[in-house]
């Protein structure tokens, strides 16, 4: 574990500052503090097995999907049958990004031009925009501490916009709401319900992969997910026509339907390459290559995710559990997949200490994410593109407490142990801090 002193210039000025310019206990200002060395940002690496494939792709120069000998199956066909086997769905259709699977789920479902979509108002702006993009509106639920939609919120959005008839439930950092109490919810309202698992890879809801409750899903091979393709996503459902629509209208123009594996029969193609839009949304066969073998470590890694996970908790409960409250697993989930952590911070940490609390981690080498922060793609009040008059008093204030953290698979244990550290020393340095200054004010 590396330790450095912070009695450094940089660090005891820094301190300094934070006191206003008075004089710190030494023992304080010297204590020993500890550093994160690793790259936050480090994402999940390709396997020497893709590497080898897309360079030999790359020598045929074939990285279009469809342009594949006859009888041969391409890359992206592959990826698909196998990601299609991996989730236990009938259907899968692979595309340039998850943004772009999200936006063809609300138009191979019907949803009008101007169509209200129902939607977590904690998510990546990503969702939002997909709504746009679909030409819908969205409208939001609240999500709870637990970062999950609020079911009761739900419900009585339900009633208040009958009109309706789309839900897409997005389980953020792979965390997963009650799905059995929401689809009761829209089975008796007749909405259609959808499912963003773009975090949810791997997880599992009562033993079956994340996605099977609503109707169709995505997945998402962006870099920071349990797939690394750069961009990437797939359109996952066992709806035979919502597959067909989804295949034309990410560019199987003319008869090229028939080049892919994981569809339905010719017949639910019939008449849709010339009623259809072409939006040119494919996957390309040199994402795919680097794709496969990812799919066949995903079991060993997530077994290494959570382990470091629950030692993690298990450090940050023990130490700082008074001052943090733990997102909590809801009950139906039956495996989880931890590449991130995420907390809320207690009720005493002040806006102002919040912030201090997330440049010391900075300063200490670990950048945390406050999901409430006024740039936050996550904060529902930077989507001005997709704004609401509903002020989400409970999403708000979740948002305002909420912290993010990436635990990248290509570190060290001895990292992680590090990290919790810089964790539990910042929240402690930030409360010594403020009761410092509550004991100057009072002073004075």
């Amino acid at each position: 574990m590396s330790e450095v002193s912070i009695s450094s210039p940089f660090m005891v000025s820094s301190v300094l500052a934070r006191e206003n310019g008075a004089m710190t206990d030494l023992k304080t200002a010297c204590r020993r503090r500890t550093y994160v060395h690793r790259d936050m940002k480090t994402p999940d690496p390709i396997p020497e097995e893709g590497q080898y494939a897309a360079l030999e792709l790359m020598k045929t120069g074939r990285l279009y999907r469809y342009n594949v000998v006859p009888g041969e199956e391409s890359v992206v066909s592959q990826c698909e049958r196998e990601i299609a086997a991996y989730t236990g769905h009938k259907y899968c259709v692979g595309l340039n990004s998850c943004g772009s699977a999200l936006m063809l789920l609300l138009k191979t479902t019907g949803l009008p031009p101007g169509g209200e979509v129902l939607t977590n108002a904690f998510t990546f702006g990503a969702v939002p925009s997909a709504i746009e993009h679909a030409n819908g509106k969205a409208v939001y639920i609240e999500s709870n501490q637990d970062h999950v939609v609020n079911v009761h919120d739900l419900e009585r959005k339900i009633q208040e916009y009958p009109d309706c008839k789309h839900v897409l439930i997005s389980h953020m950092r792979g965390k997963v709401a009650d799905m059995s109490a929401i689809k009761e919810l829209c089975n008796k309202h007749d909405k259609i319900l959808l499912e963003d698992c773009a975090h949810s890879l791997g997880v599992l809801w009562k033993n079956q992969h994340s996605g099977h409750v609503g109707i169709a899903c995505a997945i998402s091979s962006q870099s920071y997910k349990m797939l690394n393709s750069g961009e990437g996503g797939f359109l996952l459902t066992d709806d035979p026509e919502i597959a067909a629509k989804a295949v034309v209208m990410a560019g199987a123009y003319e008869g090229l339907a028939s080049k892919h594996s994981a569809i339905p029969p010719p017949e639910y193609f019939e008449g849709k390459p010339v009623s259809l839009p072409n939006y040119s949304l494919r996957m390309s066969n040199l994402a795919a290559s680097v794709l496969r073998p990812q799919i066949r470590t995903l079991e060993s890694r997530i077994t290494v995710y959570n382990r470091r996970y629950n030692a993690l908790v298990e450090r940050l409960e023990s130490a700082v559990g008074e001052y943090m409250y733990i997102p909590r697993i809801t009950p139906g989930v039956t495996r989880m997949v931890h590449d991130s952590i995420q907390f809320n911070l207690d009720n005493q940490f002040t806006p102002e200490m919040i912030q201090e609390f997330c440049n010391e981690c900075c300063i200490h080498g670990l950048p945390i994410e406050h999901f409430g922060h006024k740039t936050n793609a996550r904060n529902f009040k930077n989507w001005g593109f997709a704004p609401t008059d509903d002020p989400l008093p409970e999403t708000k204030e979740m948002l305002s407490r909420a912290c993010d953290c990436r635990l990248p698979l290509m570190w060290d244990d001895e990292d992680f142990v590090d990290l919790g550290n810089v964790i539990i020393e910042s929240i402690e340095s930030v409360l010594m801090m403020n009761n410092r200054h509550k004991d100057n004010n009072g002073a004075n």
